[in-house]
């Protein structure tokens, strides 16, 4: 069973474990329902369009790296919050970060919050950050808005799981070459144990 909260635990079973790389992944998730997305918003949308359709899950969980300045690497946070970070269309007079008339707030708030573990505001965008300086959102990563808004729109419960590889920073592709390998084996204390 995976454990949200005292009242909340879902069969492994049927929960979706959803990763853009396969190094995020490691051994730690063979044999169970694990979607290796690749890497980018659109990848990410049609493989789990694609895989919510074959399978049906009762959960899905979004487990990957990301790059922080406000948390610790080797840290694993969980987002509820997600900010489409790269959708800027202001000069037509929409808010930044909405996607103009589609009815979705800036920040989409979708996801379990699992006890024990900080809460994040993730800022996903089809760029490698390396330079964050942005205040609305505290996690960077290339996936999690679609998945939450995918998981969202078709009315299945939600947790994501970032594990901070950097500090989206001018090193952070160094040290996400580094702690990428890591991911794994903290995804599968917290879920697991």
């Amino acid at each position: 069973m995976i454990k949200i909260n005292a009242e909340t635990q879902y069969p492994v079973s049927e929960t979706l474990f959803v990763f853009a790389l396969d190094s995020e992944a490691g051994k730690a998730f063979d044999g169970k329902n694990k979607l290796v997305t690749g890497i980018g918003k659109v990848n990410a949308a049609i493989k789990l369009t694609k895989e919510i359709h074959f399978r049906k899950p009762k959960l899905i969980v979004n487990l990957g790296s990301a790059g922080s300045k406000n948390f610790s690497k080797g840290e694993v946070v969980c987002c509820t919050k997600f900010i489409q970070r790269d959708m800027d269309v202001r000069g037509l007079g929409f808010s930044l970060y909405e996607t103009p008339l589609s009815g979705i707030p800036p920040v989409l708030e979708y996801g379990l919050q699992m006890n024990g573990l900080e809460e994040g505001v993730c800022g996903s965008g089809d760029s490698f950050e390396m330079n964050h300086s942005e205040t609305d959102y505290n996690i960077v990563d290339m996936e999690a808005y679609p998945l939450a808004l995918i998981a969202k729109q078709e009315n299945i419960p939600f947790l994501c799981l970032k594990y901070i590889s950097d500090d989206a920073g001018s090193d952070a592709a160094d040290d996400w070459a580094v702690q990428v390998h890591l991911a794994s084996e903290a995804f599968k204390k917290i879920l697991f144990s």
